[in-house]
């Protein structure tokens, strides 16, 4: 559910805060997009890609109204039982685990202001998350060198194409340059959600990252 902006804000608050050495990240433009690679080939992000995969295998998640990614099944398989790991795979399961986060928080707000799953449900909730996107400050644009051809092309749940890669870095600019435009710097008046929310669900994701990359950090 969250979209790439606020995904980018994550990555830029864990550099920040953290450090990218502190969590175990060598190559911050390969983790870079590899917060934004489960989406890449879902078919709403990056159009005309050169196939197509299934959300519920992207996302290892089943097909219901809000999805929970079971990030903690990627990690065992492609980071806790692999000798090396590349930096977007790290990324990915970063990913994960931000949508995890905020789709848990979001079933756990709308069952308790009595929100039934719908047309209601669904145009709220992405109204208000395209909202609190465009209050985050990113900058943050990953680019296309030899080092991350190479790990997408070694991606263990899939291959990225080389040609889906530099789609994926232009629609990340276009995402960048909406944010800087239609920045929102006032108190956003949401329709369903709320400030309080969002701040909630940003922190636990945060933390939840966070301490899965200095565990990994921590065994090297």
């Amino acid at each position: 559910m969250p979209s790439w902006n606020i995904h980018t804000a994550h990555v830029e608050r864990l550099l920040r805060e953290e450090g990218a050495e502190a969590l175990g990240i060598r190559d911050v433009n390969a983790f870079l997009l590899g917060n934004l690679a489960p989406d890449i080939y879902v078919g709403y992000m990056v159009p005309d890609t050169t196939y197509r995969i299934d959300y519920k295998l992207t996302h290892l998640a089943q097909r219901e109204h809000i999805p929970l990614p079971r990030h903690d099944d990627f990690w065992d398989f492609y980071v806790a039982r692999q000798d090396h790991v590349s930096d977007l795979t790290l990324g990915a399961w970063a990913h994960m685990a931000c949508d995890h986060v905020y789709n848990a928080h979001t079933r756990t707000y709308l069952a308790r202001v009595g929100v039934q799953p719908g047309e209601r449900a669904r145009v709220g909730k992405q109204g208000d998350f395209a909202l609190f996107g465009r209050t985050l400050d990113i900058s943050l644009v990953p680019h296309v060198d030899g080092a991350l051809l190479e790990q997408c092309a070694e991606f263990g749940p899939y291959r990225i194409l080389e040609r889906d890669v530099r789609a994926t870095v232009d629609v990340a600019a276009r995402i960048v340059e909406t944010n800087r435009a239609e920045h929102v710097t006032d108190e956003p008046s949401y329709q369903l959600l709320s400030s309080d929310f969002f701040e909630a669900a940003r922190r636990e994701a945060h933390e939840t990252v966070v301490a899965g990359l200095r565990a990994y950090a921590a065994t090297l």
